[in-house]
């Protein structure tokens, strides 16, 4: 796989819009949201907090921007993932290449898990805006006749999603317990598999 380039940073010379939304970025994923002030991005990209607010108006729309940006992301890592193979081939290299890009940008698991992990519920769009990509890229699969139409493809929407996004907050859970039970000199063999399966629930019994 090519590397990945970073929607972040199409152009060496950033403008400052762009600066601004991505320390934002930045500071989201590393302290949250609301213990970010409007200054601080400001200061972090190198402007003054008129031409933020010039840019911006909001935090609101600032987090808008980021959370555009974060979409960019994932739908440059399935963009460059194989695109030939059968069904579950493809899935697996658009899988890994979610994985690659998550792995290579802290910032993007730091915001998401702040986010979409926050007890008072999301702020912003961007379980939506995720769902939306991962609707679209599975539709045109479908169409092409690299994914099977014989399943509800509101049921491989999710499948896609839990499958780029559960490891993502579910090992570090399943890590943490293993290292409690198994002890500090523990090594990896006998870990758990993490295995995430989606599945409808079948007629009740006697229909």
């Amino acid at each position: 796989m090519a590397p990945q380039l970073s929607p972040r940073a199409g152009d060496q010379d950033l403008t400052a819009k762009a600066r601004i939304r991505n320390a934002a970025l930045d500071l989201y994923a590393s302290q949250g949201e609301d213990r970010t002030s409007m200054r601080a991005i400001a200061a972090a990209a190198g402007v003054t907090v008129g031409l933020l607010v010039h840019h911006y108006g909001t935090k609101d729309n600032i987090r808008d921007a980021v959370e555009e940006l974060i979409v960019d992301y994932f739908r440059q890592a399935i963009a460059q993932a194989r695109a030939d193979g059968t069904p579950g081939g493809i899935a697996a290299a658009r899988n890994a290449a979610v994985a690659e890009m998550l792995a290579a940008n802290p910032e993007v698991v730091g915001y998401m898990g702040r986010v979409l992990l926050d007890p008072a519920g999301p702020r912003g769009h961007l379980l939506e805006r995720l769902t939306e990509l991962a609707s679209s890229a599975v539709s045109e699969l479908r169409r092409t006749g690299q994914a099977s139409v014989k399943r509800a493809e509101s049921t491989q929407v999710i499948e896609v999603m839990i499958r780029q996004l559960g490891h993502l907050f579910l090992q570090p859970m399943l890590d943490a317990m293993w290292q409690q039970l198994a002890g500090p000199a523990a090594s990896g063999t006998g870990k758990p598999v993490l295995e995430v399966r989606v599945q409808r629930p079948g007629p009740p019994p006697g229909h």
